[in-house]
C-alpha cells in the first residue's frame, strides 16, 4: 500500500513540475531584459525581421515604388503600445515615450517586417536620426541595383553604424 502511495505521489509531482515548467510565450517574452548597445538595440530582443512579402524579385513593385511604405506602416496605436512595453523591457530609466522613436531595425524602405516586435525597438532620441540617413543610402543602392536586398537588410540590422 505504501508503495502505491509513493508511486502516486511521484507521478503527481512529475505532472505538477511538468505543468509548472510550461510558460506562456507572451509572458516569457515580456520578462526578457533587453540591453541597448550604444546606439544599437539588443540583438536577442531586436534581431531585425524581414517582410517575407518583399523579395529581390519584386522590389520594383514594393520598396522601390515611391510611397509604398505608407501602405504597410502599422498604425500609431500599435507602435505606441509596443513602445511603452519595450521601454520597460529595455529597462530605460527615462520612461517618457516622447523621448523615443519606435523604430524598425530593418526599415520598411528596406523590406522590414512592419508589425513584428522583433523588428521594432524604442530608439532613444528623436526622428530623424543618424540611422535614417543610412536607411536612405542603402535604399538608393538596392533600388539602383548596386546592392542586394539581403545584404542591405543584414547591414542595417547588424552594423548600420559602420555603413558608408
Amino acid at each position: 500500500m505504501m508503495r502505491l502511495f509513493l508511486a502516486v505521489l511521484v507521478c503527481a509531482a512529475v505532472v505538477a513540475c511538468g505543468n509548472a515548467a510550461k510558460t506562456d510565450p507572451a509572458a516569457s517574452s515580456a520578462s526578457i531584459t533587453c540591453h541597448i548597445r550604444g546606439v544599437l538595440p539588443d540583438p536577442v530582443c531586436t534581431p531585425g525581421v524581414a517582410n517575407p512579402q518583399v523579395t529581390q524579385a519584386n522590389i520594383g513593385q514594393t520598396i522601390c515604388v515611391r510611397g509604398w511604405t505608407k501602405t504597410v506602416r502599422p498604425p500609431v496605436s500599435f507602435t505606441s503600445a509596443l513602445k511603452r512595453q519595450q521601454i520597460v523591457q529595455y529597462g530605460y530609466v527615462d520612461t517618457n515615450p516622447a523621448h523615443y522613436e519606435e523604430d524598425h531595425l530593418i526599415s520598411l524602405e528596406l523590406g522590414g517586417a512592419p508589425r513584428d516586435p522583433r523588428n521594432l525597438w524604442p530608439e532613444p532620441g528623436a526622428s530623424p536620426n543618424p540611422k535614417d540617413h543610412i536607411e536612405n543610402l542603402l535604399h538608393d543602392r538596392v533600388c539602383s541595383g548596386a546592392l542586394s536586398l539581403a545584404l542591405a537588410q543584414r547591414e542595417i540590422s547588424t552594423q548600420w553604424t559602420v555603413v558608408h
